[in-house]
This record gives structure tokens, sequence and C-alpha cells, in this order.
């Protein structure tokens, strides 16, 4: 079932708009806010995002490029075209203005699910290829045997691989995939992986940021 996050502070549409979603199959989110839109995103990923400009905290103007490799269409109220022209050079896949058709809205959204890339089930990184369908990881050649934990905290990083993740984040993250790694034992999976990633190929992929959490080394260093 596809996924759709409606990031709307307008009850009455959000209502609406989850009502019709809902009958055509999809799955829905709601977000009332661009400050809590970013928050839903940090924890889920949908299959596309319906985004309204006027959003208390952060306006949709300032989420839109925070929101990468999800389709978005911006629903909005302002109508004038270099409006429009920004937001789709900005990023967005499509734009609807309000007050819009709901059989235009769905075909427009019917039309990005059907474009939107497949992501690719494997994940590379310097050596490393991170198999997301058999569950493996491989360097050199050779299969790194990793636990459950320890597979889940290697996925998370390499899906993100320039960004620090938090421990709390990390543990928030990783609980969709298993459920025995808690904040005293966090250190000791990370460390078990850097060692195994290590011992194969000489080298260490992980890196620690001082009291914030953990990343992807930039400058895979050869021990």
């Amino acid at each position: 079932m596809k996924q759709i996050l409606i990031i709307d502070d307008d009850i009455h549409i959000g209502n609406m708009l989850e009502e019709t979603l809902e009958r055509e199959g999809y799955a829905v989110i709601r977000a009332y806010s661009g400050t809590e839109a970013l928050l839903v995103l940090s924890q889920k990923t949908p299959d596309l995002v319906l985004l309204d400009l006027m959003l208390p905290g952060l306006s949709g103007e300032e989420v839109l490029p925070k929101i990468k490799g999800i389709p978005v269409i911006v629903v909005s109220a302002k109508f004038d075209v270099d409006n429009k022209v920004n937001m789709l050079l900005g990023g967005a896949a499509d734009y609807v203005t309000k007050p819009f058709d709901t059989k235009e809205l769905l075909a427009r959204i019917a039309v990005q699910l059907r474009t939107a890339p497949e992501l690719s089930s494997e994940l590379r990184y310097d050596l490393i290829t991170l198999d997301l369908n058999m569950h493996t990881v491989t360097l050199c050649d050779k299969e790194a045997r990793l636990t459950r934990t320890e597979f889940a905290i290697l996925k998370l990083l390499m899906m993100n691989p320039t960004q620090v993740i938090t421990k709390s984040l990390m543990l928030d993250r990783i609980s969709e995939d298993t459920p025995d790694c808690t904040e005293s034992s966090l250190k000791i999976h990370i460390s078990n992986l850097r060692k195994k990633l290590r011992d194969i190929s000489g080298k260490d992929y992980i890196e620690a940021v001082w009291g914030i959490g953990f990343k992807m080394r930039a400058d895979v260093r050869t021990e």
C-alpha cells in the first residue's frame, strides 16, 4: 500500500484529502506544520508528499528543499506563475492550485507514483555492498557476517552517508528492524560492527562524532 504524507494546517482540507486518499486505497500520514513534517520525515519515508506552502513554523518553501528522494506535489492557494516556477525549479514534482478538483489531484498523484524511480536493492559505500533484499554485506568479495542489529545500523548509516545520526534517532530508526538494541548496548554493537568491517577490509568506515552520534567516515582510512 502506497503511503502519502499530507502537510497542511487546514483541518478541513486535510480531512477531505485523507478521506479521499483512503477511499482510493492509500495509507495517509498527517503533519500540521513544517516543523512537525520534518519530524515525521525523520521517522518515516512516505511514497509521496502533498505540501501546502502557508504553514505555521517552517513554511512550505523552507520544507521543500529538505525533502529528498520523495516526489512532492505542492498544493497551495498561491496561484501566481512565478511562485509555481520557483517551486518546480526548487524540487517539486508538480503544483496544484487550491481550490482543486479531487479527480485531477488523484490523477496527478497516480502519475507521480507510477513514474517514481524504484529504489535500488543495493547500497554501496567504497568497498562495501549492502544488499537490502538478501540482507548481506560484502567487502573485497568476502561476506561480513553481521548480526541483525549490526546490519540495521550499517544500513541506516549507508542510507545517510553524509549525515551524523544521533544516538536517539539511530535507536528509533533501527527499532523497525531489530528490537534488541538499547542505549547501553548501542556502542557495543557499533564497536563490533566496526571491527568486523575493519578485519575484512583493513579500513575504519564508521566515525564517532563526540557527543552527537555516528556517521560514515568521509576520508575512509586504511589501518
